[in-house]
């Protein structure tokens, strides 16, 4: 059973549809997230059912994903991993009752025989990464 490492609930100024068609531009993700050096997507472009890609992130090395749930614009999720860890990324767009404003949630959850080793270190990396990243995201977003 899959458990949360990290979650963020958070919101910025656009309604969904514009949130994620702007957030589905993985291969832009390093100009707000500065842990994130460059991703590389297949098929290039934004973000489809059928994407997969990689991530290399700083002083990490590269992390790989495909694509596991599709739901525009409520909800895409990919998953990852590490040997003998799966690694959940699940990322919500939700109206959050004022006009053209959304609350993405965020959610990380790690499983497998050594997500509890792994766990403790990979939430206190990736939540520093994510808290440094968000109001760079809301800025970019509004730009």
């Amino acid at each position: 059973m899959a458990a949360v490492a990290v979650e963020r609930a958070f919101g910025v100024d656009v309604p969904p549809e514009e949130a994620w068609s702007r957030l589905a531009e993985v291969e832009r993700w390093p100009e707000w997230a500065p842990h994130i050096i460059s991703v590389t997507v297949t098929p290039p472009g934004p973000l489809t059912p059928a994407s997969r890609g990689s991530l290399r992130i700083r002083r990490l090395g590269t992390s790989t994903f495909r694509m596991t749930a599709w739901e525009p614009p409520l909800r895409w999720e990919w998953t990852g991993g590490l040997p003998g860890v799966r690694i959940v990324y699940d990322h919500r767009f939700t109206p959050n009752g004022e006009p053209g404003a959304t609350t993405l949630t965020w959610t990380v959850s790690l499983e497998g025989p050594l997500s509890p080793v792994v766990r403790p270190l990979f939430a206190r990396v990736y939540a520093r990464n994510v808290d440094r990243a968000i109001p760079r995201l809301q800025e970019w977003i509004r730009a």
